[in-house]
């Protein structure tokens, strides 16, 4: 057991409901449970429109049907090679995998290239309010940074216009 701040030892269940309820986890469980949303989406556009886009490209080639037989065998189709129970190495399967990976990372890096220019936006915004809006003036006398609505100078107490 630990102990808290005080040398009080805290119980299993105390300590973990502390664990659970830090930010950082949820938001970690929050991105998990997004991430894999966004994965099936991204698994359907690799599947169902990138996949028949390269078939028809490059003449109806179906990477699904990419294997080799390792029991010597000569099967038309995977799926004839995985009912008769033979051992299969699936590259196509993989190259498919592969093409999921890619545009996955490119639509992360397109979505963190977007929310870091939004990000960059709104920081130039809020430093060009800060810039236009001064808050300081310097006292004409001791030279002095004073507040602009000052009417006297609070190091020199000159009286100012």
């Amino acid at each position: 057991m630990s102990k808290d701040l005080k040398g009080k030892s805290k119980g299993f269940a105390a300590e973990f409901r502390e664990f659970i309820m830090r930010g950082n986890v949820l938001d970690l469980a929050v991105g998990v449970i997004i991430g894999g949303a966004f994965q099936s989406i991204i698994n359907s556009l690799v599947n169902d429109i990138i996949m028949p886009l390269i078939s028809a490209i490059t003449g109806g080639i179906d990477f699904t049907n990419w294997f080799v037989a390792l029991d010597g065998s000569d099967y038309k189709t995977l799926a004839a090679a995985q009912e008769a129970g033979a051992a299969t190495l699936n590259y196509g399967t993989f190259i498919t995998v592969i093409i999921n990976f890619i545009l996955m990372a490119l639509v992360v890096f397109c979505l963190v290239k977007f929310l870091n220019s939004v990000s960059d936006r709104v920081k130039k915004d809020d430093a060009a309010e800060e810039a236009a809006e001064p808050t300081e003036k310097e006292c004409p006398y001791c030279m002095s940074m004073i507040p602009i609505k000052a009417s006297r100078c609070p190091h020199c107490t000159s009286e100012l216009k």
